[in-house]
């Protein structure tokens, strides 16, 4: 592994996950507000005006090479051997594929949290997390505008995990790829999961985008990825009320 075989990784890693992040919240936002009749229920107040999303796609791409960097040192390290990364879904148990999949999920999410908990914080907000809550009613765009100090903090989990237990390539991919739909759907302002799933046995232990709107208009509570578990134990959980 070369420091310039990284750089090149990065760049073209970095062209990926910004095209992938482009074509899925735009069409996300065609769906939501792009059209006369928006997918979902709507939970903005207004519709995310041209200049936020500016700023979102902004700082978006911004963060794409340092989401990009650690990733291409992993996928480097993979060429020489150095991590525990594999192709062949033989290579391990099928059983591990799942379990792997929910295992990180959990990781993640118990990451996301505390780091979330910590980027709250009035010490740190105003340079660490302040561009993703420039408005309290943000687009899908907003779901991955991160200061690059938060980008920072959360890029470095998988690309570390690489090194420390195994993990298909390709069961990594359905897992970034959940990962971004979830965080698009979480931001884009509306609803389209159906109200009584939101609210009932299994939507109810999920973060939804109802659930997460609530944090960008109060900031105190639902601080989680993926499940309220975290935000349940902490007492940090607030779900708005139903509506009629």
């Amino acid at each position: 592994m070369t420091f310039t075989a990284v750089l090149i990784t990065t760049v073209w890693l970095s062209l990926i996950i910004g095209a992938r992040y482009l074509v899925v919240a735009g069409g996300v936002w065609w769906l939501t507000w792009g059209r006369a009749s928006g997918v979902g229920r709507q939970l903005n107040r207004e519709r995310p005006s041209r200049r936020l999303m500016l700023h979102e796609i902004k700082f978006s791409l911004l963060s794409t090479p340092i989401y990009a960097f650690p990733a291409a040192i992993a996928l480097e390290a993979w060429k020489t051997g150095g991590t525990k990364l594999y192709l062949d879904p033989g290579a391990y148990p099928l059983w591990w594929l799942p379990v792997s999949f929910v295992l990180l999920m959990i990781v993640q999410d118990t990451h996301y949290y505390w780091t979330h908990r910590v980027l709250h914080d009035r010490r740190v907000f105003g340079w660490a997390h302040a561009a993703h809550h420039r408005a309290r009613d943000p687009s899908p765009f907003a779901s991955f505008a991160f200061d690059p100090a938060e980008a920072a903090l959360t890029a470095w989990l998988l690309p570390v995990l690489a090194f420390l237990i195994p993990l298909n390539i390709w069961m990594l991919a359905v897992m970034l790829t959940v990962m971004t739909a979830t965080a698009v759907m979480n931001h884009c302002g509306r609803e389209m999961w159906p109200e009584r799933w939101v609210r009932g046995r299994i939507g109810s232990q999920l973060i939804t985008a109802t659930h997460h709107s609530r944090h960008h208009t109060h900031m105190k509570t639902n601080f989680g990825l993926y499940f309220r578990v975290w935000d349940r134990w902490c007492g940090t959980d607030a779900m708005p009320e139903a509506r009629d």
